[in-house]
């Protein structure tokens, strides 16, 4: 399999479905918003996005399965798994925030091997595959050389359902807000991934997350030279519903701080 190849297509199906979400932002009502779950929100735009995602990546790998926030379509495939999150940050999308994504990732047999994010309002594509480096807009990209907390911009997801790890989570807030140059929350877990990647976050941590909300990202900031764990230090992110994710030189003090409370 040529994952560099596979790559790019999904980078090409990835701005279509974009072009879709940003022309539909344009007239988009409050009145098509639908609730899957407290704070949980959902609209057209999202299920028609994952049906135009899910038929390109069908003929890309037609012996593959899919994960898909939407369920569109969910089944197992054997040896290869697409896992899609059609509109990541979806709450921005319906408030007229610019700040979602499209995120597209491959499993192989557990592992995953390439992703794609692409952030719709600035028009950027950030993807990368298996030992290809992680890339944005044709530019290859790595994560940040900033060897210290102190100096770092830190990135977070407030929670906004399952409140009942929110205090160990304000603690943590509170700690880091303390020690570094800043937290900031955009709303979208796959744009965040790709802001650590890039360089532009040193660090990042959430939890509650889905593996589709994750699992593009992971895959550019491994890639572009960083680590990803979740709040134990392993690699059992989707179990766990935990993200860190870090420039490597400072994952020991970040960590540091989120296992004082989780």
């Amino acid at each position: 399999m040529n994952l560099e190849e596979i790559t790019f297509k999904v980078s090409e199906i990835a701005r279509s479905a974009g072009s879709f979400i940003r022309n539909e932002s344009l007239n988009f009502s409050s009145s098509k918003i639908e609730y899957k779950g407290l704070n949980d929100l959902v609209s057209y735009v999202d299920k028609e996005a994952e049906k135009r995602i899910v038929e390109g990546l069908k003929s890309l790998l037609p012996e593959a399965g899919f994960i898909t926030e939407e369920k569109t379509l969910n089944i197992q495939g054997e040896d290869y798994n697409w896992i899609v999150d059609p509109l990541d940050g979806t709450t921005n999308f319906i408030h007229g925030l610019p700040a979602y994504s499209v995120s597209i990732a491959l499993e192989y047999q557990g592992a995953l091997v390439s992703g794609v994010v692409y952030e719709i309002n600035r028009d950027e594509c950030f993807y990368a595959w298996k030992d290809g480096g992680a890339w944005l807009n044709g530019t290859k990209i790595k994560v940040s050389e900033n060897v210290d907390l102190s100096q770092s911009l830190l990135a977070t997801g407030f929670p906004y359902y399952k409140f009942d790890l929110l205090e160990k989570y304000i603690n943590v807030f509170r700690d880091l807000t303390q020690v570094c140059h800043g937290l900031r929350r955009v709303g979208s877990a796959a744009v965040d991934l790709a802001y650590v990647a890039c360089g532009r976050y040193d660090g990042y941590f959430e939890y509650n997350l889905n593996s589709y909300d994750m699992a593009a990202g992971i895959v550019l900031v491994n890639e572009a030279g960083g680590q990803t764990f979740n709040f134990s230090g392993g690699t059992e992110y989707f179990n766990s519903r935990e993200i860190v994710a870090t420039n490597k030189k400072i994952t020991d003090e970040l960590l540091s701080v989120i296992q004082k409370y989780f």
